[in-house]
């Protein structure tokens, strides 16, 4: 039998905490055993989250005396600056660290203080982390002390771009334009006005066009796969559902592209990738169809003429795009089978 992995989970409240907990709940070699909130301490968690009712016992703990060196794993999903602050004590204890906020994603800490407005504090544990895309950097993730669970934006992005990236197929003398829609939940769980359903209901719009702090994110990835730097236009809007991403990306392909089939090398660089399903020539995923689920969709349709191929890309924000990813993580860093934990049917309707 295999010993069971004793989870501890770093703010529990929010809508990533809750995924995290409904998927660990039923996790066959994981057992939940903090969960904290500052907020809630000794407040059941089944009491806040009813849906957990059966499933998860536990009581919110303070974090100020809840003991996380007892776990063989902890999950932040916190606002940044928090995992970085813990991760010394925690790793020199043995604990390894699946931070879901940006403390560990970007290995450029000058561009980590312009974008999250603070210091990075331990940048000799910022560059052993490993960014947390499994489809991209599995062989690192294995071996992991620390991972930087990416943002819901760039795995969209970057998943559906890695396959021309890699093979030097865009040409990089057009941007490439990612425009991307996120439903509510991608807020947080916190009370804002423009979160209020009568603000966000009925409503689309655009939001963080100047800038975007998953922009440098994206663009380090993208460079790194390429091997080069292009130009990259990022705009992500909010529409009125609560959870699903779609990201539609326009590339420019390269000459060296003009003579291969684009539908051909997306199935053949993810036919192994049991998350992600390149659908048949002619087909568009809607959001709906990975509802719940740690899987994304994506589609391809050239653009006559133009030289152009345009990329569509869905998923669920709380489970692809943060939970789901970060348990994928989880089970490779621990050996066990990737999709242990995350076999869920999508949703529908």
């Amino acid at each position: 039998m295999v010993k069971k992995l004793k989870i501890g989970i770093v703010g529990g409240t929010g809508y990533t905490g809750v995924e995290l907990l409904r998927l660990l709940a039923l996790h066959p070699h994981a057992e939940l055993t903090v969960i904290t909130s500052r907020g809630e301490a000794g407040l059941p968690v089944a009491e806040m989250f009813p849906s957990l009712r059966g499933y998860v016992d536990l009581k919110f703990s303070d974090p100020t005396t809840a003991d996380l060196s007892a776990c063989d794993v902890v999950f932040f999903a916190t606002p940044h600056g928090v995992a970085m602050s813990q991760a010394p004590a925690l790793l020199a204890a043995n604990v390894r660290i699946i931070d879901l906020a940006a403390d560990f994603r970007l290995q450029d800490t000058a561009v980590f203080k312009q974008w999250y407005k603070m210091p990075h504090t331990c940048a000799d544990i910022l560059k052993d982390a490993v960014y947390g895309i499994p489809e991209l950097y599995r062989d690192h993730i294995k071996n992991a002390k620390v991972i930087g669970n990416p943002g819901c934006y760039p795995t969209t992005v970057l998943l559906g771009l890695a396959p021309l990236l890699e093979q030097g197929l865009i040409d990089f003398t057009a941007p490439i334009v990612a425009d991307c829609k996120s439903g509510v939940s991608g807020a947080g769980r916190k009370a804002e006005v423009a979160t209020l359903f009568a603000e966000a209901s009925d409503n689309m719009k655009a939001y963080g066009v100047a800038g975007h702090r998953h922009h440098p994110e994206i663009h380090a990835q993208m460079t790194a796969l390429a091997g080069k730097k292009g130009d990259f236009i990022f705009v992500p809007h909010l529409v009125p559902m609560i959870r699903g991403m779609l990201a539609t990306i326009y590339v420019k392909l390269s000459a060296k592209a003009s003579s291969l089939d684009c539908q051909a090398l997306f199935e053949k660089r993810y036919e192994n990738e049991q998350f992600v399903d390149v659908l048949p020539a002619g087909n568009m995923p809607e959001t709906r169809s990975v509802r719940g689920s740690n899987q994304m969709r994506i589609a391809l349709q050239s653009q006559a003429d133009t030289g152009y191929l345009t990329i569509v890309v869905v998923q669920d924000n709380l489970v692809k795009g943060a939970a789901g990813q970060a348990v994928q993580n989880m089970n490779i860093m621990f050996g066990f089978e990737e999709n242990t934990g995350l076999t869920v049917v999508p949703l529908l309707p």
